[in-house]
């Protein structure tokens, strides 16, 4: 029997995209959890999506909202020809929609 392979057709970043895009209150704990990531992991992760301009943090109150800016291109050649919406239009997850 061959040995199980883990992995996913999305990386974390993705996840951690489509997590904030579905609900774009959520707190640190709860994206890594819903990732299954380490706090610290999930907190470089969206510091690469900020660095990108994929995603805004903005403070409300003592919490984080965060902002997809779901009209980026993707990253990869490959996909750079679709946006960030169509990613999250795809999985079934539907982002916050902020005016820029």
């Amino acid at each position: 029997m061959a040995a199980e392979r883990n992995w996913t057709f999305l990386t974390n970043h993705a996840h951690v995209l489509l997590a904030v895009a579905a609900s774009p209150d959520l707190r640190l704990k709860d994206i890594a959890e819903r990732v299954d990531i380490t706090e610290r992991t999930a907190t470089l992760i969206l510091a690469d999506l900020e660095s990108v301009g994929c995603v805004e943090r903005v403070k409300k109150g003592r919490r984080n909202h965060y902002i997809v800016r779901s009209d980026l291109p993707l990253r990869h050649p490959l996909e750079e020809h679709h946006q960030i919406a169509d990613l999250i239009q795809a999985i079934g997850h539907h982002a916050s929609t902020e005016p820029n």
